[in-house]
């Protein structure tokens, strides 16, 4: 993707781009997943997770980091790269809708052989929106940022009251970001989407590094999900809705996050951040 940065005054020297980082604004700030499932469950989530044994929560977390690995490979590393081209967000959650039935007409067990196959649709979900913003999936900068997308869901056990908004959500990534930008840095072999003076081995810890980061977020969530599909009255119906709020609440959050990246690109990273944190404060105000 070409970066320039625009000599305008700001963001509202331009109408498009003004009117896409409302729309960023309005997507990132929107009610959580987290509340999204309480209002379909109907009840609370805290309780149900608190009814989860620990050692299914440790598995859980474990299963959540591997399925975001393998999924990073899988799905992004297999698309086509096409900037530009528009994302094909119904397919996507057809395609959970039908893992989501799975996983709620067979029950809790049945959870742990979905997760692979919905996390894998939700990274292409992701990857597709990012592609449409004419990101380039060869860019590691862009692939790590599509995993990212997925720490901004939800808050991980540390967080506090204060802890809400996009950039501070944004934030939670960013030294293991820099660092990996430090590394993979004017590494890029022109045309041929390789990086060179990292070795696959070094290159796979710091993929290892950030899917860590971004599962403790991710896995707050799925956890949550699971315990949602565990309720005894939740059966295939309700578990492809689960999926299909999932994939669709992760395909705005990537929509968003790519806008204001792009944006960024464009007009600087603090131009952008006081846009938008105005914006918000508007918006909530």
């Amino acid at each position: 993707m070409t970066r320039t940065i625009a000599h305008a005054s700001g963001i509202e020297a331009d109408s498009l781009d003004h009117a896409n980082l409302r729309r960023a604004v309005e997507l990132l700030e929107a009610p959580t997943i987290t509340a999204r499932m309480a209002n379909l469950v109907g009840a609370p989530l805290e309780f149900a997770v608190r009814a989860l044994p620990e050692r299914v929560s440790a598995r859980i977390h474990g299963a959540v980091e591997a399925a975001l690995y393998k999924s990073a490979q899988a799905a992004l590393w297999s698309m086509a790269n096409v900037p530009g081209r528009a994302a094909s967000t119904r397919w996507h959650k057809l395609a959970a809708a039908g893992t989501g039935a799975v996983g709620g007409a067979f029950g809790f067990a049945a959870l742990f052989l979905e997760l692979p196959v919905s996390t894998t649709i939700m990274m292409r979900a992701v990857a597709d929106v990012a592609r449409s913003e004419g990101f380039d999936l060869a860019d590691p900068s862009t692939r790590h940022s599509c995993l990212e997308v997925f720490a901004l869901g939800g808050p991980s056990g540390q967080d506090d009251a204060s802890e809400t908004g996009y950039y501070l959500a944004r934030g939670f990534t960013a030294d293991v970001m820099r660092h990996l930008s430090a590394e993979l840095a004017g590494r890029t072999v022109a045309g041929r989407g390789m990086t060179t003076g990292l070795g696959s081995k070094e290159a796979g810890k710091w993929l290892a590094k950030l899917v860590e980061r971004v599962a403790t977020r991710f896995g707050v969530v799925v956890t949550e999900k699971f315990a949602a599909q565990a309720v005894p009255i939740v059966g295939a119906a309700t578990g492809a809705a689960l999926n299909t709020m999932f994939t669709d609440y992760y395909q705005d959050v990537a929509r968003g996050h790519f806008i204001v990246r792009r944006l960024e690109q464009r007009y600087g990273e603090a131009v952008v951040q006081e846009a938008y944190a105005e914006m918000a404060l508007h918006r909530h105000g």
